[in-house]
């Protein structure tokens, strides 16, 4: 699986699409089996509301349950994040292999059957698994996917993934329609406080340190043929904005996307940021190592930010494209960074 189908989603011509097979068992056998128990530590004393829930989802559809989910079925990786983080388990996920190389801030339990890509799930598998509720991301109440899931008996939270206007805010209001939907608003509400201070920590620490450079890009990439293609995340990504938060400043200027706000470059392309010091994904998947190609590159090796060491991988398995624990990891890793 790779970041890229995440942004393919949107259609965006700045994003090269990729559609992958489905990775892991789509056998629907023992699907019906209850979820998994929730995890111990701060999940353990989670209060859970009762009686008939009623909202609104992020596309203005109306969503209604005789009474909090507890078996969701969940197809984009932000959401089965969220869900986890709200100590619900699902009881189906699209792409499992995917979801456990890309996200680490929450870990799915044994037992949750794997629809398929999230692009295109199983759905005889998906509703094998007998979910009371379907998270799913869209971009338009006219999304393909809603449809299709509304022929199902079986209500269908769409949410937004992401927005340029505001993503750390779209991602608290995903997180929170999912609370609402699960009976989890109190967790939601201690995780948002969790958030806020670890980052107000955060942006203490940086200020303190005072870096002198406070220009930045973070990209990901991947192998085009013999090149390899870089994705600056602009002005409006998630990973961007959370940098600026700590004070940073995003210094990539190109055309971004509306929803992610990803731009499209080469390496070449990199000589356009100056001084600013370069950050990316330490995630790989599949048998090609972009990173290596990109390191071995001329043009990488005399960029300011390389010849003077201030050009740096993230930890891995760090998905930009998250929940509230996710970001709390980005922050981690701009804080390392910057410290080390």
């Amino acid at each position: 699986m790779s970041p890229r189908t995440t942004a393919s989603l949107v259609g965006a011509a700045l994003v090269l699409p990729l559609v992958l097979a489905a990775c892991g068992t789509t056998d629907p056998g023992a699907s019906a089996s209850p979820p998994a128990e929730a995890a111990s530590g701060d999940c353990a004393d989670v209060t859970t509301e009762t009686g008939p829930v009623s909202l609104t989802d992020s596309f203005g559809r109306t969503v209604e349950l005789d009474q909090p989910a507890e078996r969701v079925a969940v197809l984009e990786w932000q959401q089965v994040e969220d869900t986890l983080t709200l100590c619900v388990n699902p009881v189906a996920v699209a792409d499992v292999a995917g979801y456990t190389n890309w996200d680490s801030a929450e870990e799915l339990p044994e037992g949750v059957v794997d629809v398929g890509t999230r692009g295109e799930p199983n759905l005889d598998a998906l509703y094998a698994t007998e979910p009371d509720l379907v998270i799913i991301e869209a971009y338009t109440a006219e999304d393909e996917i809603i449809a299709s899931l509304e022929e199902y008996d079986v209500p269908v939270l769409a949410t937004k993934g992401a927005d340029v206007a505001d993503p750390v805010a779209t991602m608290f209001d995903t997180f929170d329609l999912i609370a609402e939907a699960t009976g989890r608003t109190e967790r939601a509400a201690a995780v948002t406080e969790e958030f806020e201070q670890h980052l107000a920590d955060a942006q203490a620490q940086v200020a303190e340190l005072a870096p002198e450079q406070t220009d930045f890009v973070y990209f990901d990439g991947w192998i085009d043929g013999s090149n390899v293609s870089i994705r600056p995340f602009g002005q409006g990504s998630l990973v961007g904005e959370l940098g600026e938060e700590l004070g940073l400043t995003n210094a990539w200027t190109g055309e971004v996307d509306p929803a992610y706000g990803l731009g499209q470059s080469d390496i070449e392309g990199m000589t356009d940021v100056g001084e600013a010091t370069l950050l990316y994904t330490g995630t790989q998947d599949g048998d090609t190592d972009w990173i290596a190609e990109l390191t071995n590159n001329d043009i990488w090796a005399n960029l300011p930010a390389v010849t003077e060491g201030r050009a740096h991988a993230f930890p891995a398995h760090i998905w930009t494209f998250g929940g509230p624990r996710s970001a709390e990891q980005i922050v981690d890793a701009y804080v390392d960074v910057l410290t080390n």
